[in-house]
C-alpha cells in the first residue's frame, strides 16, 4: 500500500487550490465551487451526485467514504444531504488536504476525515448508515476483503455504493492512469467478478449499472469544450501537476478502445 500512497502524494494541496480560486475571481469556497478542483475520478461531479442520489442518505445518517482523497464527493454528500460523513483516505497529504478544505468551505462540523486503511476500518461492526467507494477499488487487490470490510462496518439495511474501472475485453490500459503508473500498482477486475466478489461479501445488489456510455459522452463534450476554449484554468492539475493530463489521456483512450468500463453499483447490507 505504500506504493499507492506515493503515488497520490502531494505536498501544498489546498493552498494551491485554494490560491487557484481566488486567482479565478471566486471568492466562495463551497463543493460547488471547488468541484472542477477535487472530483478525482470518472465523470466527475456528474458522478458524484449520481451516487449520492443512489444512496439516499438523509439528516442524521452516518455515512462513511472510503477512499475520500481530498474530500470532494463527501463534502459535496454532506452538503446536499445532510447526514453527516467520515472520509477515509490512505495518503497524508490528502487527509492534511481534506480537513483544511472542509473548513474553508464551512463544513468541518459535518465531514470528518481519518487515514486509515480501507483493508483494516478502523471502526467499530455497524458504525455506518452507508457507505461509499469511488474509483478506489483498482488501486486494491484483496477485493474481497475490501467488500467484506464495507459491509461489517454498515448496519443492517445499510447501502453500498461503489463506482469505479473494470477491466474491460481489449487488455489492459496504457500506463500511467491517474490511479497507477504501471499495472504493479493497478488491480482491475471484470464486471462477472466483482458482481461474485460483492455477493460473495453478503451484499445485495440493487443496481449494477454499466456507465461507460454516459462517460464517452463525458469525454467527447470535454474533448469540444477543449477544442474550443483551451485548457481550463481550474481542473486537476492544480492539484496533481501536469502529469495529470497525460494519465487521462491514456484512461481517455482505454475506455474508447474498450480496456475500461465504467461500473456504477448499488448494493445492501440484508437486514437480516
Amino acid at each position: 500500500m505504500d506504493r499507492v500512497a506515493r503515488h497520490y502524494a502531494r505536498g501544498g494541496i489546498a493552498p494551491r487550490i485554494l490560491a487557484a480560486l481566488r486567482a479565478a475571481g471566486i471568492d466562495q469556497v463551497t463543493p460547488e465551487t471547488l468541484a472542477p478542483l477535487d472530483q478525482f475520478h470518472a465523470r466527475g461531479v456528474d458522478a458524484t451526485r449520481d451516487l449520492i442520489a443512489a444512496l439516499g442518505a438523509s439528516a442524521g445518517e452516518q455515512v462513511l467514504d472510503i477512499g475520500c482523497g481530498i474530500g470532494g464527493p463527501a463534502r459535496m454528500l454532506a452538503a446536499e444531504s445532510g447526514a453527516g460523513v467520515t472520509g477515509l483516505d490512505l495518503t497524508q497529504d490528502y487527509c492534511a488536504a481534506a480537513r483544511t478544505l472542509n473548513h474553508a468551505a464551512g463544513l468541518g462540523d459535518r465531514v470528518t476525515v481519518v487515514r486509515g486503511d480501507a483493508l483494516a476500518l478502523p471502526f467499530a461492526d455497524g458504525t455506518f448508515d452507508a457507505a461509499t467507494c469511488q474509483y478506489v477499488a483498482m488501486n486494491i487487490a484483496d477485493k474481497a476483503l475490501l467488500y467484506a470490510e464495507a459491509r461489517r462496518v454498515l448496519r443492517p439495511g445499510g447501502a453500498f455504493a461503489l463506482s469505479g474501472f473494470a477491466a474491460g475485453s481489449a487488455g489492459a490500459p496504457t500506463y500511467p492512469t491517474p490511479w497507477a503508473e504501471t499495472a504493479a500498482t493497478s488491480f482491475l477486475a471484470t464486471p462477472a467478478a466483482t458482481r461474485a466478489e460483492l455477493l460473495a461479501a453478503g451484499f445485495a445488489i440493487a443496481r449494477f449499472h454499466d456507465a461507460t456510455p454516459a462517460l464517452l459522452a463525458t469525454h467527447a463534450a470535454l474533448r469540444k469544450r477543449l477544442r474550443a476554449e483551451g485548457p481550463p484554468a481550474l481542473g486537476l492539475h492544480v492539484m496533481l501537476g501536469d502529469r495529470i493530463r497525460e494519465q487521462q489521456r491514456n484512461s481517455a483512450r482505454a475506455v474508447d478502445e474498450g480496456r475500461l468500463i465504467a461500473l456504477e453499483v448499488l448494493c445492501r447490507k440484508p437486514r437480516f
